[in-house]
């Protein structure tokens, strides 16, 4: 990622990692079954008649929905969908946490922010800079998450090794969630104040600028 950047972050709804889909599942109390290190269903939704049906099964990180219940169940669809919009949510808030703690991040709680129809979640990822001359070394990325799972991040200034180990992560949360962001419709820069336009790293073509 860039410097004074903000992402978008569309989860394609066909695509979940499968311990995180597993750990989301457990949250709603869902029965599931491992049938292999790939492929894991659910069994059972509580106060869902499934007349024996598994529900949704996901394989080699691809998911697919009961087409008994597409065709016939009306009800019980946008049951699931409710409940897929939060399972989303709760995935997305999962897919950052695991993608930059993984590479030294760490969570900060926004205690101001109250979730509203729009926007479920609202955090931020601290990493800090080993460079010695950087005198901006703590870095904060605030991450919203609106109530479909979209996640949409907004950075600042970023120093050279902080910018690389997000990178790292933001490819992974691209990973997870089956898309690619697109330059100028996904990603959007901001206006780099002036303060920053000399600085190293800085650049609005999301490319590195290297130190002199």
């Amino acid at each position: 990622m860039s410097c004074f950047e903000t992402s978008t972050f569309l989860k394609n709804p066909q695509v979940f990692k499968t311990e995180v889909f597993i750990e989301a599942v457990k949250k709603f109390n869902w029965d599931y079954e491992i049938k292999s290190n790939n492929e894991v269903v659910v069994t059972k939704i509580p106060n869902t008649n499934l007349h024996g049906e598994y529900a949704i099964q996901i394989k080699n990180g691809t998911v697919t929905y009961n087409s008994y219940y597409l065709k016939n169940g009306k009800e019980l669809i946008k049951k699931l969908q409710s409940d897929f919009f939060v399972l989303n949510v709760e995935y997305a808030k999962k897919t950052i946490l695991t993608e930059f703690e993984s590479v030294g991040f760490s969570l900060k709680k926004d205690y101001d922010f109250k979730p509203n129809e729009e926007v479920k979640e609202k955090f931020f990822m601290v990493g800090y800079s080993k460079l010695e001359n950087e005198d901006e070394k703590r870095t904060e990325i605030e991450f919203s998450i609106l109530k479909d799972g979209t996640i949409i991040s907004d950075s600042n200034y970023i120093p050279y090794d902080v910018h690389e180990l997000a990178d790292k992560a933001m490819e992974g949360i691209e990973k997870s969630f089956g898309n690619t962001r697109r330059e100028g419709i996904e990603i959007k820069r901001k206006e780099i104040p002036v303060k920053y336009k000399n600085k190293s790293y800085c650049s609005a073509s999301n490319k590195i600028i290297a130190k002199n």
